[in-house]
């Protein structure tokens, strides 16, 4: 095992396995002591089957990581029986195992239909799920079962309260557990990863908390009644993100499609802009930019190459960094024109103009655009080409290139190995 797998390894066998010791527990009691109140057990756990048969399975958005939750009403239906102390103004008698073993089986129950057309869920999200639901559940179960929440909290305001803390821990709680296993995959500084998926609970991750307390609080007053109606508020929000989503993926092939324009006309080596976009995507996130900036590099990546376009002649190789500036300085300009006129955000625009100017005049994501882009331009089909390409880099930091932003290439580069430029 290479010391890079291990470190890989190591955070996410840690999570899978604790993961896999609370199902195995949960399964195995309630196989051996049966379920507790087998009606409300099989409402929830249709519930949360439904969910997972609605889930979206749309790729990962520029500047994103694929974290986010993928089945919002599996989840909140997951919450809600973690947190649910009575039904119809009765006690219910299920504990921290049973709420894991009826959440395991609703989500491989809701899954065979995806599995079965090769789309399964994917286990980084099995293993996220299973551990907060265990969080809330043993935060909640045994102070209810043992009726301390009762008496020392009562059935009021504050005892929404309570429930309201409880969702923000266990958000928290699957936001350290998300960001934990983005550093372990991807070797990006853990307090941006931690800072997107913070950021991200303001979305569907606050809908899909909202939901679960109001459905545990709604089956406590009316019973089993009050899941399909509490349900539709949370399909309704899942069906405006799907839309959302179709439409940032829509764009962003719209992006990628003008893009490759440069090199379908022969200005550009092919491959080009797609290099350029996902190292610098990856130096962004190593420089701790969130991710609506790094939305925008990558499209400002992706375009960079756009105003050659205008030129006569193409430069040879499409090698931009080895003209000289006030030629490198009109491409960007032009380049820049032609972004603004294809509705892309203004701030796109700003980075393909700005990637010719003096780096310290220059916006953040044009610095990291300008240093890659001249990575990908001099390394060439060989590791020997990719440092002699990083050496130039560093020896044009006095005005060309941050020192911070090439060193930050180097790393992202050296988890790797220092690949080639131009892969095959």
């Amino acid at each position: 095992m290479t010391p890079r797998y291990a470190r890989v390894a190591a955070p996410v066998a840690v999570v899978y396995g604790a993961a896999a010791l609370l199902t195995a527990g949960g399964l195995g009691h309630t196989l051996w002591c049966g379920v507790d109140q087998r009606g409300t057990a099989l409402a929830f756990g249709v519930l949360i089957a439904v969910g997972e048969l609605a889930r979206w399975g749309s790729a990962p958005l520029p500047g994103e990581l694929g974290g986010k939750e993928p089945a919002p009403l599996g989840a909140a239906g997951a919450l809600a029986y973690a947190l649910l102390g009575e039904s119809a103004g009765e006690p219910t008698t299920h504990g921290v195992l049973q709420v894991v073993s009826v959440v395991v089986a609703g989500a491989l129950a809701g899954n065979v239909l995806h599995v079965a057309r090769g789309r399964g869920p994917a286990l980084d999200h099995v293993a996220r799920r299973v551990l907060t639901v265990g969080f809330a559940a043993v935060c909640f179960q045994p102070l209810y079962n043992t009726g301390l929440v009762t008496q020392h909290i009562g059935h009021g305001p504050l005892y929404a309260l309570f429930l309201l803390v409880l969702l923000v821990l266990t958000a928290l709680c699957d936001a350290v557990l998300a960001a934990v296993i983005q550093r372990a995959r991807t070797g990006y500084p853990y307090g941006p990863l931690l800072r997107d998926q913070l950021r991200a609970l303001l979305g569907i991750g606050s809908a899909v908390c909202a939901t679960g307390a109001v459905m545990a609080l709604g089956v406590a007053a009316a019973g089993l009644w009050a899941l399909p109606v509490f349900c539709v508020p949370l399909l309704l929000t899942q069906l405006a993100f799907r839309r959302y989503a179709a439409v940032r993926e829509v764009n962003g092939q719209t992006i990628a499609s003008l893009a490759r324009a440069t090199e379908i006309a022969g200005y550009t080596p092919a491959g080009h802009a797609r290099r350029v976009a996902a190292l610098s995507g990856a130096v962004g996130r190593e420089m701790g930019l969130s991710g609506a900036e790094l939305t925008v590099l990558e499209y400002a990546a992706l375009m960079h190459d756009i105003g050659q376009l205008s030129l006569v002649d193409p430069v040879p190789e499409g090698a931009t960094a080895l003209l000289p500036v006030p030629e490198q300085r009109r491409i960007a300009l032009l380049g820049g024109a032609v972004v603004r006129q294809t509705g892309v955000p203004a701030a796109v625009a700003v980075v393909v103009e700005r990637q010719a100017d003096p780096y310290r005049e220059q916006p953040l994501p044009a610095r990291i655009v300008r240093a890659v882009n001249a990575y990908d331009d001099l390394a060439g089909d060989t590791a020997a080409g990719a440092l002699k390409a990083l050496e130039r880099l560093r020896l044009g930091t006095a005005r060309d290139y941050q020192p911070e932003v090439v060193e930050s290439l180097a790393r992202v580069l050296a988890r790797g190995g220092v690949a080639p430029g131009r892969p095959g």
